[in-house]
């Protein structure tokens, strides 16, 4: 996927998720062949010819400006997260990118995570590879992987877990939330880092062994994910909500820090978990 196409999806997505009446306009008598907006009528909205417009969405008008594209997101009523994701896939498109970095994980971060004790944690990467994690992380979400998988390539990797792997569709109380979120992840690292064959390639492998991967794809979820409470099913613990918070440093290069902070529901049954031997004597298990 090409930077100008990526933007030019984008833009087709939103666009077909805002009707005329969200903007004022009467939707008229004529059959509307897709749903949404019409290239011709978001375009005066947002002070811009349809011509420029089009090109825009082709991929062909990289030096599109602030202003319009704070214009277009106005009118395709874009959040936060998605406005930004739509700045940054119009200065992909407007210049060649190098090659992403391969990620190296600085000491000091696995060293913070591995020092939370009560809670779990983990360092996440730009391709949704778990970079480090503690004992509590390991044991609650992936006990059947080795303590030091972040450690080998290949390292665990959520969005394989979840689309890939049949045991973690039943760890999480609505997966497919938690399959978007991870989707939704994956697009703001690719908006990020638009040079990272490896994202891609990865992309490629969830399209191509999950239909439901390839469905969701297609549909632009974007969000930093930067908090975020999910239920989560243990087979011995039974649910447990926990909130994740993703923490960022400025020379981040995608990385960040997630801790997972219970309810008080859920405070006592981490706490069997992180005491000797798991719940019951035994070690835990469940899913990311």
């Amino acid at each position: 996927m090409y930077p100008g196409s990526a933007l030019g999806e984008f833009l087709r997505s939103r666009r077909g998720r805002v009707t005329p009446e969200e903007v004022g306009l009467r939707p008229g008598v004529r059959h509307r062949r897709v749903a949404g907006l019409r290239r011709e009528e978001l375009a005066p909205l947002a002070g811009v010819s349809v011509g420029y417009y089009t090109r825009l969405e082709q991929g062909q008008g990289p030096h599109v400006s602030a202003e319009v594209l704070d214009a277009i997101a106005r009118v395709l009523r874009l959040d936060d997260d998605e406005r930004a994701h739509l700045h940054r896939l119009a200065r992909a498109a407007a210049q060649p990118h190098p090659p992403a970095r391969p990620e190296l994980l600085r000491p000091g971060i696995k060293r913070t995570v591995e020092s939370f004790a009560d809670v779990p944690a983990w360092a996440v990467g730009r391709r949704a590879d778990v970079l480090a994690w503690n004992r509590l992380a390991h044991a609650l979400f992936a006990p059947h992987l080795d303590l030091d998988a972040p450690e080998r390539e290949p390292r665990p990797n959520f969005a394989r877990m979840d689309f890939l792997d049949d045991r973690y569709r039943d760890a999480y109380v609505d997966w497919e939330s938690k399959a978007r979120d991870d989707i939704a992840y994956l697009r703001v690292s690719m908006g990020r880092f638009p040079g990272d064959e490896g994202l891609r390639e990865l992309v490629e492998e969830l399209t191509a062994g999950s239909a439901e991967f390839g469905a969701m794809w297609a549909e632009h979820p974007v969000s930093n994910c930067a908090s975020i409470s999910r239920g989560y099913r243990h087979p011995e613990l039974g649910v447990l909500t926990l909130t994740a918070e993703l923490l960022r440093t400025p020379d981040d290069e995608g990385q960040g820090i997630v801790i997972f902070q219970p309810d008080p529901e859920s405070e006592a049954l981490l706490s069997a978990l992180a005491s000797p031997g798991g719940p019951d004597g035994r070690r835990g298990g469940g899913a990311a």
